[in-house]
Protein backbone atom coordinates (compact mmCIF):
# COMPACT_ATOMS: atom_id res chain seq x y z
CA UNK A 1 0.00 0.00 0.00
CA UNK A 2 1.33 3.42 -1.00
CA UNK A 3 0.24 6.21 1.34
CA UNK A 4 0.70 9.96 1.57
CA UNK A 5 1.30 10.84 5.22
CA UNK A 6 1.28 14.29 6.82
CA UNK A 7 2.88 14.51 10.26
CA UNK A 8 1.55 17.27 12.49
CA UNK A 9 4.22 17.60 15.17
CA UNK A 10 6.67 19.94 16.86
CA UNK A 11 9.74 21.23 14.97
CA UNK A 12 11.55 18.29 13.38
CA UNK A 13 14.86 20.10 13.91
CA UNK A 14 14.84 19.67 17.70
CA UNK A 15 13.77 16.05 18.24
CA UNK A 16 15.87 13.40 19.97
CA UNK A 17 16.29 10.76 17.28
CA UNK A 18 17.12 8.10 19.90
CA UNK A 19 13.96 8.69 21.92
CA UNK A 20 11.29 10.25 19.74
CA UNK A 21 8.44 7.90 18.84
CA UNK A 22 7.20 9.99 15.92
CA UNK A 23 10.66 9.78 14.35
CA UNK A 24 10.60 5.97 14.18
CA UNK A 25 7.00 6.02 12.95
CA UNK A 26 8.25 8.21 10.11
CA UNK A 27 11.20 5.91 9.39
CA UNK A 28 8.87 2.91 9.21
CA UNK A 29 6.55 4.82 6.88
CA UNK A 30 9.49 5.54 4.56
CA UNK A 31 10.51 1.89 4.69
CA UNK A 32 7.05 1.01 3.40
CA UNK A 33 7.35 3.47 0.53
CA UNK A 34 5.01 6.12 1.93
CA UNK A 35 5.64 9.79 1.11
CA UNK A 36 5.93 12.14 4.09
CA UNK A 37 5.04 15.77 4.78
CA UNK A 38 5.78 17.75 7.95
CA UNK A 39 3.88 20.72 9.32
CA UNK A 40 3.29 22.46 12.65
CA UNK A 41 -0.17 22.74 14.21
CA UNK A 42 0.08 26.51 13.75
CA UNK A 43 0.39 25.93 9.98
CA UNK A 44 -3.20 24.71 9.72
CA UNK A 45 -5.70 26.90 7.85
CA UNK A 46 -9.40 26.43 7.17
CA UNK A 47 -10.82 28.27 4.18
CA UNK A 48 -14.16 27.74 2.41
CA UNK A 49 -14.63 24.45 4.25
CA UNK A 50 -11.23 23.08 3.21
CA UNK A 51 -8.47 22.30 5.70
CA UNK A 52 -5.03 23.06 4.28
CA UNK A 53 -1.56 23.06 5.80
CA UNK A 54 1.70 24.76 4.87
CA UNK A 55 3.75 21.57 4.72
CA UNK A 56 7.21 20.49 3.64
CA UNK A 57 8.07 17.19 1.94
CA UNK A 58 10.11 15.24 4.50
CA UNK A 59 12.87 12.63 4.38
CA UNK A 60 14.20 11.07 7.58
CA UNK A 61 17.38 9.15 8.42
CA UNK A 62 18.99 7.96 11.63
CA UNK A 63 22.02 10.24 11.55
CA UNK A 64 22.69 12.52 14.50
CA UNK A 65 22.58 16.21 13.56
CA UNK A 66 21.67 15.15 10.01
CA UNK A 67 18.40 13.34 10.60
CA UNK A 68 16.10 15.06 8.10
CA UNK A 69 15.75 16.83 4.80
CA UNK A 70 12.78 18.98 3.84
CA UNK A 71 11.64 20.38 0.55
CA UNK A 72 10.06 23.73 -0.18
CA UNK A 73 6.97 24.51 1.88
CA UNK A 74 3.71 24.43 -0.05
CA UNK A 75 0.02 24.37 0.76
CA UNK A 76 -1.53 20.93 0.70
CA UNK A 77 -5.19 20.00 1.04
CA UNK A 78 -5.42 17.53 3.93
CA UNK A 79 -8.45 15.81 2.40
CA UNK A 80 -7.41 15.62 -1.26
CA UNK A 81 -3.61 15.39 -1.06
CA UNK A 82 -3.13 13.14 1.98
CA UNK A 83 -4.24 9.66 3.09
CA UNK A 84 -3.15 9.77 6.74
CA UNK A 85 -2.44 12.54 9.24
CA UNK A 86 -0.44 11.73 12.36
CA UNK A 87 -1.51 14.20 15.07
CA UNK A 88 1.68 14.04 17.12
CA UNK A 89 2.38 17.50 18.53
CA UNK A 90 3.15 17.42 22.24
CA UNK A 91 0.68 18.77 24.80
CA UNK A 92 -0.11 20.93 26.80
CA UNK A 93 -3.69 20.10 26.08
CA UNK A 94 -4.75 23.73 25.73
CA UNK A 95 -7.12 25.64 23.45
CA UNK A 96 -4.54 25.58 20.66
CA UNK A 97 -4.46 21.79 20.83
CA UNK A 98 -8.25 21.59 20.99
CA UNK A 99 -8.67 23.97 18.04
CA UNK A 100 -6.33 21.90 15.89
CA UNK A 101 -8.39 18.82 16.71
CA UNK A 102 -11.59 20.61 15.64
CA UNK A 103 -10.02 21.51 12.30
CA UNK A 104 -8.91 17.92 11.72
CA UNK A 105 -12.47 16.77 12.45
CA UNK A 106 -13.34 18.15 9.02
CA UNK A 107 -11.09 15.66 7.22
CA UNK A 108 -11.45 12.50 9.34
CA UNK A 109 -12.16 9.72 8.46
CA UNK A 110 -11.88 10.44 4.70
CA UNK A 111 -8.28 11.26 5.55
CA UNK A 112 -7.53 8.95 8.45
CA UNK A 113 -6.26 10.91 11.47
CA UNK A 114 -4.31 9.03 14.14
CA UNK A 115 -5.58 9.31 16.77
CA UNK A 116 -9.18 10.30 15.94
CA UNK A 117 -9.20 14.03 16.76
CA UNK A 118 -12.69 14.04 18.30
CA UNK A 119 -11.82 11.11 20.55
CA UNK A 120 -8.52 12.72 21.55
CA UNK A 121 -10.39 15.87 22.45
CA UNK A 122 -12.85 13.86 24.53
CA UNK A 123 -10.19 11.78 26.25
CA UNK A 124 -7.60 14.03 27.96
CA UNK A 125 -5.12 11.83 29.83
CA UNK A 126 -6.12 12.56 33.41
CA UNK A 127 -9.88 12.67 32.75
CA UNK A 128 -10.35 9.68 30.43
CA UNK A 129 -8.85 7.40 33.08
CA UNK A 130 -11.63 8.37 35.51
CA UNK A 131 -14.02 6.22 33.44
CA UNK A 132 -12.40 3.30 35.27
CA UNK A 133 -12.44 4.33 38.96
CA UNK A 134 -11.88 0.78 40.22
CA UNK A 135 -8.61 0.61 38.25
CA UNK A 136 -7.30 3.91 39.68
CA UNK A 137 -5.80 4.95 43.01
CA UNK A 138 -8.06 7.11 45.21
CA UNK A 139 -8.49 10.31 43.17
CA UNK A 140 -10.13 13.70 43.47
CA UNK A 141 -10.61 16.41 40.83
CA UNK A 142 -11.42 19.77 42.40
CA UNK A 143 -10.35 23.35 43.12
CA UNK A 144 -12.01 23.31 46.53
CA UNK A 145 -9.50 23.70 49.35
CA UNK A 146 -11.73 22.08 51.98
CA UNK A 147 -12.22 19.00 49.83
CA UNK A 148 -8.48 18.73 49.23
CA UNK A 149 -7.73 19.08 52.94
CA UNK A 150 -10.28 16.38 53.78
CA UNK A 151 -8.74 14.09 51.13
CA UNK A 152 -5.31 14.69 52.63
CA UNK A 153 -6.58 13.98 56.15
CA UNK A 154 -7.87 10.65 54.88
CA UNK A 155 -4.92 9.55 52.72
CA UNK A 156 -2.05 11.45 54.42
CA UNK A 157 0.48 11.10 51.59
CA UNK A 158 -0.81 12.77 48.41
CA UNK A 159 0.11 13.83 44.89
CA UNK A 160 -1.09 17.18 43.51
CA UNK A 161 -0.82 17.85 39.76
CA UNK A 162 -2.33 20.02 37.03
CA UNK A 163 -5.15 18.40 35.14
CA UNK A 164 -3.72 19.12 31.69
CA UNK A 165 0.03 19.00 32.33
CA UNK A 166 2.47 16.62 30.69
CA UNK A 167 5.93 15.14 31.11
CA UNK A 168 5.77 15.27 34.91
CA UNK A 169 5.67 19.08 34.97
CA UNK A 170 3.95 20.55 38.01
CA UNK A 171 3.59 17.24 39.89
CA UNK A 172 4.05 17.60 43.66
CA UNK A 173 4.35 14.96 46.38
CA UNK A 174 3.16 16.22 49.76
CA UNK A 175 3.94 14.07 52.77
CA UNK A 176 1.93 14.18 56.02
CA UNK A 177 2.76 17.35 57.91
CA UNK A 178 4.11 19.19 54.86
CA UNK A 179 3.24 22.85 55.39
CA UNK A 180 3.37 23.80 51.70
CA UNK A 181 -0.14 22.70 50.71
CA UNK A 182 -1.76 26.13 51.04
CA UNK A 183 1.03 27.86 49.15
CA UNK A 184 0.91 25.22 46.43
CA UNK A 185 -2.86 25.59 46.02
CA UNK A 186 -2.50 29.37 45.81
CA UNK A 187 0.06 28.96 43.03
CA UNK A 188 -2.14 26.46 41.17
CA UNK A 189 -5.16 28.76 41.51
CA UNK A 190 -3.23 31.60 39.88
CA UNK A 191 -1.77 29.47 37.11
CA UNK A 192 -4.58 27.08 36.14
CA UNK A 193 -8.25 27.94 35.47
CA UNK A 194 -9.37 24.31 35.65
CA UNK A 195 -9.62 21.94 38.66
CA UNK A 196 -6.57 20.08 39.92
CA UNK A 197 -6.01 16.33 40.26
CA UNK A 198 -5.30 15.01 43.74
CA UNK A 199 -4.32 11.36 44.22
CA UNK A 200 -3.26 9.14 47.06
CA UNK A 201 0.50 8.64 46.87
CA UNK A 202 1.47 5.13 45.76
CA UNK A 203 4.70 3.91 47.42
CA UNK A 204 5.05 1.39 44.58
CA UNK A 205 6.23 4.29 42.39
CA UNK A 206 9.69 3.67 43.89
CA UNK A 207 9.65 0.38 41.98
CA UNK A 208 8.69 2.23 38.80
CA UNK A 209 5.90 3.79 36.79
CA UNK A 210 5.20 1.44 33.90
CA UNK A 211 4.31 2.69 30.42
CA UNK A 212 2.31 0.11 28.48
CA UNK A 213 1.77 0.59 24.75
CA UNK A 214 -1.53 -0.52 23.23
CA UNK A 215 -2.08 -0.67 19.47
CA UNK A 216 -5.72 -0.80 18.40
CA UNK A 217 -6.69 -1.90 21.91
CA UNK A 218 -4.08 -4.66 22.30
CA UNK A 219 -1.02 -4.44 24.59
CA UNK A 220 2.17 -4.84 22.54
CA UNK A 221 4.97 -3.81 24.90
CA UNK A 222 5.90 -2.25 28.21
CA UNK A 223 8.64 -0.12 29.72
CA UNK A 224 9.30 0.55 33.38
CA UNK A 225 10.51 4.00 34.43
CA UNK A 226 12.39 4.18 37.71
CA UNK A 227 12.41 7.56 39.48
CA UNK A 228 15.75 9.13 40.29
CA UNK A 229 16.92 9.23 43.90
CA UNK A 230 14.98 11.87 45.82
CA UNK A 231 12.41 12.28 43.02
CA UNK A 232 8.71 11.28 43.16
CA UNK A 233 8.28 11.57 39.39
CA UNK A 234 9.41 8.83 37.05
CA UNK A 235 8.93 10.53 33.67
CA UNK A 236 12.06 10.24 31.54
CA UNK A 237 11.78 14.01 30.90
CA UNK A 238 12.70 14.55 34.56
CA UNK A 239 15.37 11.89 34.99
CA UNK A 240 13.43 8.63 35.20
CA UNK A 241 15.54 5.63 34.19
CA UNK A 242 14.05 3.23 31.62
CA UNK A 243 14.11 -0.47 32.44
CA UNK A 244 12.92 -3.57 30.60
CA UNK A 245 9.61 -4.93 31.81
CA UNK A 246 6.98 -7.55 31.10
CA UNK A 247 3.27 -7.34 31.79
CA UNK A 248 1.89 -8.69 35.05
CA UNK A 249 -1.45 -10.47 35.31
CA UNK A 250 -2.96 -7.32 36.83
CA UNK A 251 -1.67 -5.18 33.95
CA UNK A 252 -3.13 -7.61 31.42
CA UNK A 253 -6.43 -7.36 33.28
CA UNK A 254 -6.30 -3.55 33.01
CA UNK A 255 -5.54 -3.71 29.29
CA UNK A 256 -8.39 -6.17 28.72
CA UNK A 257 -10.81 -3.85 30.51
CA UNK A 258 -9.98 -0.79 28.41
CA UNK A 259 -8.94 -2.37 25.10
CA UNK A 260 -12.30 -2.56 23.34
CA UNK A 261 -13.15 1.01 24.38
CA UNK A 262 -9.90 2.24 22.81
CA UNK A 263 -10.57 0.27 19.64
CA UNK A 264 -14.15 1.53 19.35
CA UNK A 265 -12.89 5.11 19.66
CA UNK A 266 -10.28 4.73 16.87
CA UNK A 267 -7.52 5.37 19.42
CA UNK A 268 -4.88 3.41 17.52
CA UNK A 269 -1.74 4.37 19.48
CA UNK A 270 -2.17 4.66 23.25
CA UNK A 271 0.17 4.57 26.21
CA UNK A 272 -1.18 3.88 29.69
CA UNK A 273 0.70 4.47 32.94
CA UNK A 274 0.50 1.91 35.74
CA UNK A 275 1.96 2.11 39.26
CA UNK A 276 1.68 -1.12 41.22
CA UNK A 277 -1.87 -2.34 40.70
CA UNK A 278 -3.30 1.00 39.58
CA UNK A 279 -3.66 2.81 36.25
CA UNK A 280 -2.94 6.52 36.66
CA UNK A 281 -3.22 7.90 33.08
CA UNK A 282 -4.37 6.95 29.58
CA UNK A 283 -2.17 8.86 27.11
CA UNK A 284 -3.82 9.42 23.72
CA UNK A 285 -2.39 12.77 22.57
CA UNK A 286 1.25 11.97 21.78
CA UNK A 287 2.31 8.81 23.64
CA UNK A 288 5.99 7.86 23.70
CA UNK A 289 8.13 4.85 24.61
CA UNK A 290 8.46 3.04 21.28
CA UNK A 291 12.22 3.30 20.91
CA UNK A 292 13.02 2.24 24.47
CA UNK A 293 10.78 -0.84 24.24
CA UNK A 294 12.17 -1.69 20.81
CA UNK A 295 15.72 -1.68 22.18
CA UNK A 296 14.90 -3.75 25.25
CA UNK A 297 12.69 -6.33 23.52
CA UNK A 298 14.15 -6.44 20.01
CA UNK A 299 10.81 -5.51 18.42
CA UNK A 300 9.47 -2.87 16.03
CA UNK A 301 6.30 -1.46 17.60
CA UNK A 302 5.93 1.24 14.97
CA UNK A 303 5.39 -1.52 12.39
CA UNK A 304 2.43 -2.75 14.45
CA UNK A 305 0.97 0.77 14.45
CA UNK A 306 1.21 1.07 10.66
CA UNK A 307 -0.22 -2.45 10.26
CA UNK A 308 -3.22 -1.33 12.31
CA UNK A 309 -3.61 1.86 10.24
CA UNK A 310 -3.40 -0.06 6.96
CA UNK A 311 -5.99 -2.52 8.25
CA UNK A 312 -8.40 0.33 8.97
CA UNK A 313 -7.80 1.89 5.54
CA UNK A 314 -8.50 -1.38 3.75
Amino acid sequence: MSLRVAIQMDPIESIDINGDSTFVMGLEAQKRGYSLFHYLAQDLTMVDGRVIALARPLTLRREKANHFEVGEARWIDLKDDVDVVLMRQDPPFDMGYITASHLLDHIHPETFVVNDPMQVRNAPEKLFVTKYPDLMPPTMITRNKQQIEAFRDQHKDIIVKPLFGNGGAGVFHLKPGDENLNSLLEMFEQQYPEPFMIQAYLPDVRKGDKRIILVDGEPVGALNRIPAEGEARSNMHVGGKPAQSELTDREREICARIGQDLKDRDLIFVGIDVIGDYMTEINVTSPTGLQEINRFDGVCLEAKIWDAIEKRLK
